[in-house]
């Protein structure tokens, strides 16, 4: 079941809240301890786990896998997916034929770690792979006929799309006239049409079958190499070769990495690729991800947290600021003192990267603010669909980010374009139950968009600058329509109340048993009712750091990011003395040798009665 399913399954508001400091209701995950209880007697777990399990519709048959994910357990044949053998096929006769292969990366985290595993997997099997990354901002998203040509100038003669190139029908029909092949290795959504391919392997065809949930590309990148390599194997390459069967265990870090990075839900073959390649990920045996690992500072076992928010945005940061290559060089690069190298400029990079994104988002955040103004001047409601802004010389390499944290500002969809010289390049972050990718594929259709597609949560276009208003007014139409189809309203999913003094590191152990933890299988978020806020203090730039105290005792240390003007700031440095119900997840404090338990605090709402 789905988070917004969810929410409508549970109507009740956790502790009352209907609306938070943050504008959001409350909303219990479990309704029903029956089902928590007898989760926790039948298989011996605590009683906080089966809660967890039950609230992420986790039943008795499945907990056994969800609870210790293996990939034997979730893998499908590749044979099942759509043109995956015709994929192979060619692969293996380029690699009999001694071909030259390239791939054309996207230019972001799963592309990246896309072109890595592929690069890493023709080396070990004696091969060369030629590896190209567009400009984000000279040559945009996906495939390009010049790109292409340079290629097979190259002496290419067989390219494989990663993360990209389903719907690149011109740059594919003008690869095959000049006599260039093409195999698709993509996850975006498609339509009916398909562009010109050897083969498109995308598990959002409209003629797939295999149903294993959505997929990151380097999740489709793996597959497409377990069919590779199962075909190598019997067709006799190895021995011929005198070479070792590639472990393709070994670099599931990679997948790991694109797949969070790249917001995938963690349930089913993700989870598994995921748990798993943390794993790999914490042997440290990549040099460049071990690189990225101590310039960001990341001295424990590394997770979710990690890799999402700390290696995936310096990894990023190549190519928003014009490096677009460095990324992927870096996860494929085997030396030592040269992946140490290009983790400290990647890291100097998302430095800038995060000034820039500072500014922009200031800007964006006055041009709504205006709108919301404008509006009101007149009479009308806010908007209370879509959060759209443009902006003339906007850097294209922050646009995500910004629209991110646009939709956790103002819990609404949010689309933000970039315009230069007439046209506009824009991104977009939606929230549960809405299909955004689907509706940029719309606007593309209906002639508002020279290009544009994504998945349900993220989508990127490219619009003439004539064409905003209309584009604006067609997405939000939609939106509305699809919000107020599903009830939409801001929630917080809440898995339980906790006294600061339960918050320890035991608590933090048994917590642990339900990771990887992301969409599809949210962090535990607890609420610590009636509490004080002691010591509220801003620590950097706009982050609130405090103790919380209860009445019956016990303190525990908090603190909320990104806060200082916003609503929840406010609160939190405002109480005067009266107690606050306080949202959060719990996350392991370790200081100066020692290990603790703090809440991250995302939200909070007044302490009735």
């Amino acid at each position: 079941m789905s988070e917004a399913e969810r929410e409508e399954a549970t109507p009740r508001a956790f502790l009352g809240v209907e609306e938070s400091v943050c504008g959001k209701r409350w909303r219990a995950r479990l309704d029903d301890d029956r089902s928590a209880l007898a989760l926790a007697q039948r298989l011996g777990l605590p009683e906080i786990i089966g809660r967890i399990l039950a609230a992420r519709g986790v039943g008795l048959e499945e907990a056994g896998r969800f609870l210790e994910p293996r990939l034997r357990d979730h893998l499908p044949d590749p044979s099942s997916f759509v043109d995956l053998d015709r994929a192979v096929a060619r692969l293996v006769a380029a690699l009999e034929a001694g071909e030259r292969i390239a791939a054309f990366a996207d230019y972001d985290v799963d592309g990246g770690s896309s072109a890595a595993l592929l690069e890493l997997f023709f080396r070990a099997i004696g091969r060369e792979l030629l590896v190209y990354v567009p400009d984000r901002l000279a040559e945009g998203y996906g495939p390009n006929a010049p790109a292409l040509r340079r290629l097979k100038g190259q002496g290419a003669s067989l390219v494989l799309t990663l993360d990209c190139g389903t719907t690149a029908h011109a740059a594919l029909e003008a690869a095959a006239e000049d006599g260039l092949e093409v195999i698709v290795v993509d996850h975006h959504a498609a339509e009916a049409r398909l562009p010109p391919a050897v083969a498109v392997v995308n598990p959002q065809r409209l003629d797939q079958t295999t149903d294993c949930g959505p997929l990151a590309a380097v999740g489709v990148t793996f597959l497409l190499l377990v069919g590779l390599n199962r075909a190598l194997r019997e067709g006799g390459w190895y021995a011929r070769q005198g070479l070792a069967e590639p472990k393709l265990m070994d670099w599931l870090d990679l997948v790991a990495l694109g797949t969070v990075c790249d917001v995938m839900p963690l349930a089913g073959l993700n989870r598994a690729l995921v748990a798993q390649g943390l794993k790999v990920l914490g042997r440290r045996n990549n040099p460049g991800l071990t690189a990225l690992c101590d310039v960001a500072g990341v001295d424990e076992a590394p997770g979710v947290y990690h890799a999402g928010f700390l290696l995936g945005p310096r990894i990023n940061a190549g190519g928003r600021v014009g490096r677009a290559g460095l990324g992927a060089r870096l996860l494929a690069c085997q030396d030592r003192e040269a992946a140490l190298a290009m983790a400290r400029e990647l890291d100097g990079y998302n430095s800038e990267r995060r000034e820039i994104e500072q500014a922009i988002l200031e800007q964006a955040i006055a041009q709504v603010e205006a709108q919301v103004q404008a509006q009101v001047e007149i009479g009308a409601p806010a908007p209370d669909a879509l959060v759209f802004v443009a902006g003339e010389g906007w850097h294209p390499g922050v646009i995500g980010i910004v629209a991110s944290r646009l939709r956790e500002r103002y819990n609404l969809p949010a689309v933000v374009v970039a315009l230069e010289a007439g046209r506009g390049k824009g991104s977009g972050r939606s929230v549960p139950g809405l299909d955004l990718g689907a509706m940029i594929l719309a606007a593309r259709q209906a002639g508002h968009l020279i290009d544009g597609g994504g998945h349900p949560q993220a989508a990127g276009l490219t619009v003439a600058e004539s064409e905003l208003e209309a584009l604006r007014g067609f997405l939000e139409a939609r939106v509305r329509a699809r919000l107020q189809a599903i009830g939409y309203r801001p929630s917080l999913g809440i898995d339980g109340s906790l006294r600061p003094a339960a918050a320890t590191t035991a608590l933090l152990g048994q917590l642990e048993q339900v990771a990887p933890f992301g969409p599809g299988n949210e962090e535990p978020r607890f609420v610590l009712a009636d509490a004080r806020v002691q010591q509220a203090r801003v620590v950097g730039e706009d982050h609130v750091r405090f103790d919380l105290a209860a009445a019956e005792g016990g303190r525990l240390k908090a603190i909320a990011f990104r806060a200082l003007d916003r609503p929840l700031g406010f609160a939190l440095l405002n109480t005067r003395g009266m107690p606050l119900h306080i949202a959060g997840k719990l996350r392991r404090d370790r200081w100066r040798g020692n290990e603790g338990v703090q809440l991250i605090v995302e939200d909070a709402a007044e302490a009735s009665g």
